[in-house]
């Protein structure tokens, strides 16, 4: 489960996606997520899927290799369709003991778990189909208003940045150790949850003490090359638009009409 985790992770590719303007896909990123919790009834969530297999199509990112990363937040679907399902009032359906199923907690669940499992793969198109420093000068330039208000925007994509760029390492890491552990013994499956969650604790202790060690020499290594912020920082490849970055935003602008017409119509 650990090596099934693909946000963060950058998959090379010659794409019309990945040749995008990062700013294009952060906009679009953006405008996806906000449909996720527009649409209503089966029309929007057809017209939701519709515009999320086109995308993974156009990013040429293996289908199977997005849905991977599914299997990582199995565990909070579960909890949010059982949370959904049993605790929203309504008509029931099936009754046992202090529990009922309802029909609007029925469909509930089910937009719920569709919902975060399409955030997901949302999101794991724009990391994989944009390198961090793409990411980072996309973020810098997008929120460069924010400036003039105070808000340290080159510092805010330089951290956001780096911790996209620390997923897939700790995620190596953490692999590294628990085989580390159960190469000396270590049971991280078998018993009940208290005795998992204490099983995890000889994986955490090594796996914070990495980080930090990590994160220090990361600090390190920009004070010696004596970064001091964005203030007068020129960029080496500075972000232009094409005429496909056009394209693409009139694209995501009918994308996101459609969604909101479907909703107020239906």
């Amino acid at each position: 489960m650990i090596r099934d985790i693909t946000i963060g992770q950058y998959y090379p590719s010659d794409s019309i996606i990945h040749r995008l303007d990062p700013r294009v896909k952060l906009m679009g990123t953006l405008v996806y997520v906000l449909s996720l919790f527009i649409f209503r009834g089966v029309p929007g969530f057809l017209a939701v899927t519709a515009g999320l297999v086109f995308f993974i199509r156009c990013s040429k990112v293996p289908f199977g290799y997005m849905v991977k990363g599914l299997k990582a937040i199995a565990v909070i679907l579960v909890i949010t369709a059982a949370f959904n399902l049993f605790l929203t009032p309504g008509e029931p359906l099936v009754s046992f003991w202090k529990f009922k199923i309802t029909q609007q907690g029925l469909k509930s669940a089910g937009f719920m778990v569709v919902r975060l499992a399409y955030l997901v793969l949302g999101s794991s198109v724009l990391t994989l189909a944009t390198t961090p420093n793409q990411l980072t000068d996309g973020m810098e330039k997008s929120l460069r208003p924010l400036n003039k208000i105070g808000i340290p925007v080159h510092e805010v994509s330089m951290i956001m940045s780096i911790a996209l760029r620390f997923i897939p390492i700790l995620v190596e890491e953490t692999d590294k150790i628990m085989k580390a552990q159960l190469a000396r013994g270590a049971d991280f499956e078998s018993g009940n949850l208290i005795k998992r969650a204490k099983s995890m604790v000889p994986l955490l202790v090594p796996l914070f003490i990495s980080a930090f060690r990590r994160a220090n020499d990361l600090a390190m290594a920009m004070e010696a090359r004596c970064y001091n912020g964005g203030a007068g920082r020129t960029k080496m490849k500075p972000l232009k638009y094409a005429r496909r970055d056009g394209a693409a935003y009139l694209l995501i602008a009918g994308y996101f009409a459609a969604v909101l017409s479907l909703r107020i119509w239906l």
